[in-house]
């Protein structure tokens, strides 16, 4: 495989309108297309010689080095005029098995995306914690890029955006921003939360909060008057609360639960799912932290966050059941595919039995 057939290749995946390429020996290239797989079977198998080749093109000596120490590697990589990607790189069998996520150059705004209008409210607030959460490749990152081009275009702040890798490129517009690579720019996520808050930050994008140390210090953080926004891989509010609290030794979880009900913005789960004419569709919970959420969540009672999404509309609420519900009615997905995305399909079902009232956007 030479070289200009490794740009050929990612032109294919960006001309098909495909997430993301794999190459995986010994299968031709994989796009996958509205969240399906498709073999590109006129491509001849990918070979142990070819991955090799790709890799060493790629990348530079500091990340082969990377990988060479820890069998793991993911980085940014850019095409000009064409996309840049999001690249993991991992061993299978003893060969290199290659993912590429497409990221546009172009930050799509909240309106491209769709996204709930409450998005552009959370983003300009002053300070607290808002979490973006959903499965891999739910467009948590997307999501997250179009709120702080929203914030970028209405406000004058400085943001300070902690990422692995780098996926969409922020210029100062209204905002002064500074993007942070894990790897290239930082060694943790704790680590530069940490630094940021030496920087006079007024908003701080964490990529992943993965880990008990990052948690604290972004809770901390919103506490002390910064607007703090991060990601988790939780599938609904109610365990993204308890995922939080859980990490935590067991004699700090209450003071967790209150400080959390203090500095709690929202939640935003969501998910993708194909629509029937094509392309793909996100499916948003919503939960903002109205008194009774924070009540719930300082007395434990998390379990009782649905029932309050649910009757709380005006408050800009709803559940994922409810969301998808509203994309059923509007004949935008089918029913399969919401019932397979739902967490309750018996629940999703009964909703479907009462009158309709519109989601919250």
């Amino acid at each position: 495989m030479r070289e200009e057939q490794i740009t050929e290749l990612l032109k294919l995946t960006v001309d098909n309108k495909a997430s993301d390429l794999h190459l995986r020996v010994p299968s031709p290239p994989v796009l996958r297309i509205d969240g399906e797989l498709v073999i590109q079977e006129d491509l001849p198998p990918v070979t142990n010689e070819d991955v090799e080749m790709i890799f060493q093109y790629i990348t530079t000596p500091e990340q082969r080095n990377t990988f060479l120490s820890e069998l793991e590697l993911d980085f940014a990589y850019s095409v000009s005029g064409l996309a840049r990607f999001r690249v993991s790189v991992m061993r299978q069998r003893n060969t290199i098995s290659i993912a590429f996520r497409v990221v546009p150059f172009k930050v799509l705004t909240i309106d491209d995306l769709g996204l709930p209008q409450i998005c552009k409210d959370l983003i300009l607030k002053p300070r607290g914690l808002i979490l973006v959460t959903g499965p891999t490749g739910s467009g948590k990152s997307t999501t997250m890029a179009a709120m702080v081009d929203y914030l970028n275009e209405n406000e004058s702040r400085n943001v300070i955006t902690i990422e692995e890798p780098i996926e969409y490129l922020h210029r100062n517009k209204k905002c002064l921003i500074a993007q942070r690579d894990l790897g290239d720019d930082t060694k943790s996520f704790s680590a530069a939360l940490i630094h940021a808050l030496r920087h006079d930050p007024d908003v701080i994008i964490v990529g992943e909060m993965r880990d008990l140390e990052t948690i604290s210090t972004a809770i901390r953080a919103a506490e002390t008057g910064h607007l703090v926004m991060g990601t988790l891989h939780t599938t609904d509010a109610p365990q993204t609360v308890d995922r939080i609290i859980d990490i935590f030794p067991h004699g700090q979880q209450q003071q967790i639960r209150l400080q959390l009900s203090q500095v709690m913005e929202a939640i935003l789960s969501q998910t993708l799912l194909p629509r029937v004419q094509g392309g793909r569709v996100g499916a948003f919970e919503i939960m903002t932290a109205t008194p009774a959420v924070r009540n719930l969540i300082r007395e434990q009672k998390t379990f009782e966050l649905h029932s309050i999404m649910q009757l709380n509309k005006k408050d800009g609420m709803q559940t994922l059941d409810q969301a998808l519900v509203d994309l059923l009615k509007t004949g935008t997905i089918t029913k399969e595919e919401a019932l397979m995305k739902s967490s309750s399909p018996d629940r999703l079902n009964r909703l479907l039995q009462l009158p309709h009232t519109p989601a919250a956007v």
